[in-house]
């Protein structure tokens, strides 16, 4: 099983791109990992929104494969735990058997098509996170579902 995380924006601070790195390092152990920066969109601020977001939706959407497990990570969405997030993540790797692919929109948040085509809305918290405080999150929570499904100590059960 494959994990491809497609993202909005790079990671703009040294101490981000480390933490980034570390925890996709980590989990590489376990899953081989394909990380995809996107550019943003730019002119939200003013600008046409909807229209930003349908063609950020659009160039996310082309590096999504339509045979995986599509998470898109949303505020909305639905919350699960860590334990719950493990189950979720080895139900598919023993049943559906689908790569996933993990998405995170950007600052003006995502295309309601997006939304969609998500097989999981995955809220990260009822709070509201950087795009880029939210892959570091996503990475060691992924991090530590694979220490979960392999019962080893990093989740203190």
């Amino acid at each position: 099983m494959k994990l491809r995380l497609v993202c909005v924006g790079k990671l703009a601070e040294i101490w981000q791109r480390e933490a980034a790195e570390e925890y996709a390092g980590r989990l590489q152990r376990y899953f081989s990992l394909e990380v995809i920066e996107l550019k943003e969109e730019k002119g939200g601020r003013k600008g046409d929104i909807p229209g930003l977001l349908r063609r950020e939706g659009e160039r996310i959407l082309d590096k999504v494969p339509d045979s995986s497990f599509l998470v898109v990570l949303d505020e909305r969405g639905r919350s699960l735990g860590s334990e719950q997030l493990a189950t979720k993540l080895g139900e598919e790797m023993l049943h559906g058997g689908r790569d996933w692919c993990l998405v995170i929109g950007g600052p003006y948040g995502l295309d309601p098509e997006l939304r969609r085509r998500a097989d999981l809305l995955l809220s990260l918290s009822k709070m509201t996170f950087t795009h880029q405080m939210a892959r570091i999150f996503l990475l060691e929570q992924l991090y530590r579902s694979s220490t979960i499904l392999r019962n080893e100590p990093y989740h203190n059960r």
